[in-house]
């Protein structure tokens, strides 16, 4: 039994596609500049001794990866989720 979504079934599911993809495009942009600016933050307020600037710059640094790693591998996911579910 070889079950698949119809993707064409949606009117207007090729600009939803398009307009998602944008989306994730620019979320991974800026998790990976804000990983580099909390990156570079972190480093600086380590080095002079500023914990509590760099505990956040820290967190930002491990949330910035995060999004990062999500919206780079929602696409990929999301591909793996529906070749599972034909499997079922």
């Amino acid at each position: 039994m070889d079950v698949f979504p119809d993707f064409g079934g949606v009117g207007g599911a090729n600009d939803l596609q398009a307009v998602i993809g944008a989306l994730l495009t620019f979320v991974l942009i800026i998790a990976v500049l804000m990983l580099i600016v909390c990156g570079v933050t972190w480093a600086i307020a380590t080095a002079n001794g500023h914990h509590g600037a760099a505990a956040k710059a820290r967190i930002g640094a491990w949330t910035a990866l995060g999004a990062a790693i999500l919206a780079g591998g929602a696409v990929t996911w999301v591909n793996w989720l529906i070749s599972l579910g034909s499997t079922l």
